[in-house]
């Protein structure tokens, strides 16, 4: 499972964007501005989930021909976690009105799988970040 992000040239620097996660960064050069949007992933679930991020966490971005690439991790359920709260958080909604979108009287429902104490099949995936976010496109792979 991969999370879908863009990498271009602007006149000085080279922008990253990862729109599940509402992040962007740069870099002088292509390889610094890879090695930046890592960063800023590992960074983001540190400071989401600082008590579920240990040692082992992997963050990896495999750069596509043209301005796509792809941002993968050795834990799904922490990067999902991140992106329903980011668009969720985006959207300007709370807990309690995404449980609402998705049929759902308990708002702690939904919650765990904000926390990442819930596994997220992809379709369940795609229905919750609905609820999160009507607004937004899906960037998902499935590599």
């Amino acid at each position: 499972m991969e999370l879908e992000g863009k990498i271009w040239k602007s006149k000085q620097f080279w922008l990253v964007e990862v729109p599940s996660l509402d992040a962007m960064t740069q870099g002088r050069t292509r390889e610094e501005a890879l090695e930046m949007v890592k960063d800023l992933v590992k960074e983001m679930l540190i400071n989401y989930f600082p008590n579920e991020v240990d040692d082992n966490l992997e963050i990896n971005v495999v750069p596509y021909k043209g301005k796509l690439i792809g941002i993968t991790t050795n834990n799904n359920s922490l990067i999902l976690a991140l992106s329903l709260r980011r668009q969720r958080e985006k959207s300007g909604s709370t807990v309690r009105e995404v449980s609402e979108r998705m049929g759902s009287k308990s708002p702690n429902a939904y919650a765990q799988y904000e926390k990442g104490r819930a596994r997220i099949s992809l379709e369940h995936y795609e229905r919750l970040l609905n609820a999160a976010n009507p607004y937004r496109q899906s960037h998902l792979r499935i590599a």
